[in-house]
């Protein structure tokens, strides 16, 4: 019924930096730091992604710099950051292996596994595990960009006309700022929580109010 919903591949970074395994601590800061990125996939030589090395995993580092972890410490933030803190690759220093989804994974889905997972991004891999993209959580977010006139256009004729179809229904459709408003006359209130659904499932809805009479 409703219109087909974007997917990853429309919304991620195609030109994605990355490392090898062998790229040194002072490498992978140096590129992060060009790029202006957080996190980067981790590539095997046939380009598959093996692992992600973000700034957590570098941060252990300067944590214990200047002192050596002690047991106590060690008990309360665990083996992998005192490894860490001691490795110099980024096949030392990686999350292996890396959460990662395929292009035509929609943002919905895509949303749930960050949230789930307590991740910021993921990288986009093909049935091979070759790296296409990555897609962050700011990159989801763009749908709320959507125009409020072709959020109000896709309500009317995705949800309104088929639930309140004229003349037995006479609906209004006004959105603002993501905020879809329906009002109006209906003559069967029983679908109310079937249009509040179908138009939440609208990309680039907020939240929605009724005005019915």
């Amino acid at each position: 019924m409703l219109g087909m919903p974007h997917v990853v591949n429309d919304v991620m970074t195609h030109t994605v930096a990355t490392v090898g395994r062998g790229a040194s601590f002072k490498e992978i800061v140096q590129t992060m730091q060009e790029r202006n990125v957080s996190a980067l996939p981790v590539v095997g030589e046939d380009g598959e992604v093996v692992g992600i090395v973000s700034e957590a995993d570098l941060l252990p580092k300067e944590e214990f710099r200047d002192s050596g972890p002690d047991l106590r410490r060690s008990r309360l933030r665990g083996l992998s950051d005192l490894a860490k803190a001691g490795a110099v690759t980024a096949g030392e220093l990686m999350t292996s292996p890396a959460l990662t989804t395929p292009p035509g994974t929609t943002l919905a889905q895509a949303a749930r596994t960050m949230a789930r997972s307590g991740v910021k991004r993921l990288p986009v891999v093909d049935d091979s595990g070759s790296l296409h993209g990555i897609v962050s959580r700011s990159d989801l977010l763009k749908v709320f960009l959507r125009a409020d006139e072709d959020i109000a256009e896709e309500v009317r004729r995705e949800v309104v006309a088929h639930l309140f179809p004229t003349p037995r229904s006479r609906v209004r459709t006004e959105v603002r700022d993501g905020v879809v408003k329906l009002g109006g006359h209906i003559g069967d209130r029983s679908l109310v929580p079937l249009a509040a659904r179908l138009t939440r499932a609208v990309e680039g809805v907020v939240d929605i109010e009724f005005d019915f009479s």
